[in-house]
């Protein structure tokens, strides 16, 4: 009886300090890491290790004994690792932050993992505190359906030094790069104009990761500060003149939101991307993230764009779970978690909130969202929910036998399903009414041409120089473009303020306006920053508040027409058709010019200037017809001419700014005047 009391006990024993010999096969990806000597994975410094991941494809089952044979390894690799995070330190289950080496354990290995695009910083995230280990699984990837950026996720099982660890979730790591946070990376010598405007990646955080604290905003709490830190340019290798500048985007955005200053030219929509915030604001509201606005928020900023809010990071205290062990209780269904009582964070979240036009716009996104079929409706995301656990129930199994922390993971789920349909309700009554911005009238712009990749040749040899796009005013009236610019990241452009254009007029803006000049022969009219895609994109045109005014999203192939790389740029056949549509589209290689050439067209004389009573018009061109149009693009007058010249009676005008456009057979001109 001894022996066999025994035995069972060398039996536990094995069971709990070395799972892994029961653990033979999973439906998900097998990540097994062993450190070299065998050595315990530390905080810091990194370890070397390797790294195989046993993956035969999706829907296939993975074996421990495929890590012997490669046509079964996603990768098989060197790696250094780390222990990371901050609370999650305190508890047994570690998660790690690794990056993916070449065999001379130093130089990155840019490589896809599971499917994920190209990189080498990664996070084997633990799910720490989350029992239903699904939570920021779910909130990820209900951002990228909304269209903000998170981290993409694969769900897997992990064997370390020969013990089973459990279940984790594979994550990338946020930084700067095309296929993650995609600012431009700011370099030591950026410290002017442009340079100096981005890229940017600032968190507000905990200082707990060692990284100082750059600068301190104050909360509606008053004793509870909150610290932001450099993500990009590294706390290390930011410039004295960087920190300024990052730091003077935020208190303009204080500044503004307190004073509920909504004007294009100097409010907050101004200095932010409101969709973004509108977006952050949703996701993180939904949740209840006990840490939002605190902790683990991120904020980033392209050169010359404006400051967008993300991505999102960190939601395992949501849902209504938070850290019960320590006393918190914050995830409410009826609580905004930006005046919560605890991490409310700075306080220009809440002053947005409280700002009529923000909320009115927050209220019509969330109500978009909600509808049946959309990302946030509580059907979809439900069904999304039964997926995922679907995915891992298995894997549950094994994760509570190993660390005892998921003993009832149905009624995990259940509490999250009980959770999101009250939030839901509440949120909705909560943020009010939004007739006011439903139906907002925004200028009438259009797309319609895209040089995305042009050919390089002997004369220039950086094809990138050469890209360019059109836009169009296809309306009656003169537009003012001020607050009108591209959202998003990877392309930026943002018009100048009180930038004019006028009925049937077109504005090329350029990748590069010097070498755009050398080679048409006239200017553009704007520069735009970094470029377009060579395999396509979402060009969103908006006003100030996130209004669309246009949207392409282009592609290298079919059914677009072919203009990759040989010559030929995007032209939309009819300005009033769907520019959506890749059949409104042709490959074009027609001559680009300039009503504004003079090799092209003669100019216009107008004098006096500045005009009191008659103004003079002449050109060697007959002038069909004339309009007078005021600076808030409204037409005043229409005169028919008929003649190489003029007299324009402005007498009957009050003082002020106004525009004269000059309508030729060959073209249109339009000119800027003061009236005395």
């Amino acid at each position: 009886m001894k022996r066999f009391i025994s035995l069972i006990l060398l039996l536990f024993f094995l069971w709990n300090t070395s799972y892994s010999q029961f653990f033979t096969d999973s439906n998900l990806p097998i990540v097994i890491i062993n450190t070299d000597g065998g050595v315990a994975i530390r905080d810091d410094p990194r370890v070397l290790a390797t790294m195989k991941i046993v993956y035969r494809g999706e829907g296939l089952r993975n074996y421990i004994t495929d890590q012997n044979n490669p046509e079964f390894l996603n990768y098989d690799g060197r790696i250094t690792i780390e222990i990371r995070g901050s609370s999650s330190q305190a508890v047994p289950k570690k998660q790690y932050g690794f990056s993916t080496k070449k065999a001379d354990n130093t130089t990155n290995n840019n490589i896809s993992l599971l499917g994920l695009p190209k990189d080498n910083d990664w996070i084997l995230y633990a799910m720490a505190f989350d029992a239903s280990l699904i939570r920021n699984y779910l909130s990820y990837n209900l951002s990228r359906m909304i269209g903000q950026y998170a981290s993409r996720t694969v769900f897997c099982e992990v064997v370390i030094n020969g013990s089973y660890n459990g279940l984790y979730l594979l994550l990338e790591k946020i930084k700067s790069g095309n296929n993650r946070v995609d600012v431009y990376e700011i370099g030591p010598n950026d410290i002017t104009y442009p340079g100096i405007t981005g890229g940017y990646i600032t968190k507000a955080d905990k200082t707990t990761g060692g990284d100082p604290v750059a600068w301190k905003m104050s909360s509606y709490l008053g004793t509870n500060d909150v610290d932001f830190i450099h993500e990009l340019p590294k706390p290390e290798n930011v410039k004295y003149d960087q920190n300024i500048f990052i730091k003077s985007e935020f208190e303009k955005l204080a500044t503004a939101s307190a004073a509920g200053n909504i004007t294009p030219e100097t409010g907050y929509p101004s200095v932010i991307d409101v969709p973004s915030f509108i977006d952050f604001m949703i996701i993180n509201e939904l949740a209840a993230n006990a840490d939002a606005y605190q902790f683990s928020t991120y904020y980033h900023k392209d050169r010359n764009g404006k400051l967008r809010a993300g991505p999102i990071w960190d939601l395992d205290l949501t849902y209504g779970n938070d850290l019960f062990m320590w006393g918190f209780d914050r995830s409410k269904v009826n609580t905004w978690q930006f005046s919560n009582g605890d991490n409310e964070g700075p306080r220009f979240w809440r002053d947005l909130f409280n700002n009529q036009s923000f909320r009115c716009y927050l209220s019509k996104r969330w109500n978009e969202l909600i509808q049946p079929g959309q990302p946030l409706n509580i059907s979809v995301i439900e069904s999304f929910i039964d997926q995922a656990v679907g995915t891992i129930n298995e894997a549950v199994i094994r994760e509570n036998q190993r660390w005892g922390t998921v003993s009832n993971h149905p009624n995990e789920i259940l509490k999250i399903k009980t959770f999101l349909p009250q939030r839901i309700t509440w949120m909705t009554t909560g943020m009010g009414p939004y007739s006011g911005c439903s139906n907002v009238d925004v200028p009438s712009l259009v797309i319609t041409k895209i040089m995305y990749n042009p050919p390089e040749s002997a004369g220039f040899p950086n094809s990138k120089d050469l890209e360019f796009i059109e836009i169009t005013n296809t309306g009656n009236k003169t537009e003012n473009l001020t607050g009108v610019y591209f959202g998003g990241t990877g392309f930026i452009y943002n018009f100048p303020v009180n930038a004019m254009i006028e009925p049937g007029a077109a504005i090329i803006l350029a990748s590069n306006a010097a070498v755009f000049r050398v080679k048409y022969g006239f200017s553009p009219g704007g520069q735009f920053t970094r470029n377009l895609s060579n395999t396509g994109e979402n060009l969103l045109l908006l006003d100030a508040f996130g209004n669309i005014i246009d949207n392409v999203q282009y592609s290298n192939l079919p059914p677009w027409p072919d203009a990759d790389g040989n010559g030929h740029y995007l032209e939309l056949t009819d300005h009033l058709s769907d520019n959506s549509l890749p059949t409104s589209w042709t490959a074009s290689s027609g001559t680009i010019t300039s009503v504004d050439d003079k090799g092209n067209y003669d100019m216009p004389r107008l004098y006096p200037l500045p005009v009191s009573d008659n103004l003079y018009i002449e050109m060697h061109s007959r002038i069909i017809s004339l309009q007078v149009i005021d600076f808030q693009g409204r037409l005043l007058r229409s005169v028919s001419v008929d003649s190489q010249s003029c007299i324009l009676d402005m007498s009957a005008y009050s003082p002020g700014l106004y525009l004269i456009r000059i309508i030729t057979a060959e073209a249109n001109f339009v000119r800027k005047i003061v009236r005395e």
